[in-house]
C-alpha cells in the first residue's frame, strides 16, 4: 500500500482527524483532481461534478478536525477513493 492509499485510509478511519497534516491534505485533494484557490488563510477546493466547496484552514501545522470530517464525507459521497488517476 502506497503513501497515498495510507493517507486515504487515515482519513476514512476517522480516528486521526486531529492529526492530519494541512499540507498533506491539500496535496491529497489536488491529487484527486481538485483545484485550489487561496484567499488569505482559506484554501478552497473545487472539482467539476462535486457540488460542495471544500474550505480548509490551518490549526498549527494540521487541518482543523471538523474540516477533515467534511472531506471524509465528500470522499465517501462521491466515491473519490480511487487513486489510480
Amino acid at each position: 500500500m502506497g503513501k497515498h492509499e495510507k493517507f486515504l485510509w487515515k482519513i476514512l478511519r476517522g480516528t486521526s482527524d486531529r492529526n492530519i497534516d494541512f499540507e498533506d491534505l491539500c496535496n491529497f485533494l489536488k491529487r484527486l483532481g481538485f483545484t485550489e484557490y487561496i484567499r488569505g488563510s482559506h484554501h478552497m477546493f473545487r472539482k467539476e461534478g462535486i457540488e460542495e466547496k471544500i474550505n480548509l484552514q490551518r490549526e498549527g501545522s494540521d487541518a482543523k478536525p471538523y474540516q477533515v470530517n467534511q472531506v471524509r464525507k465528500i470522499i465517501i459521497r462521491y466515491g473519490l477513493g480511487d487513486l489510480d488517476v
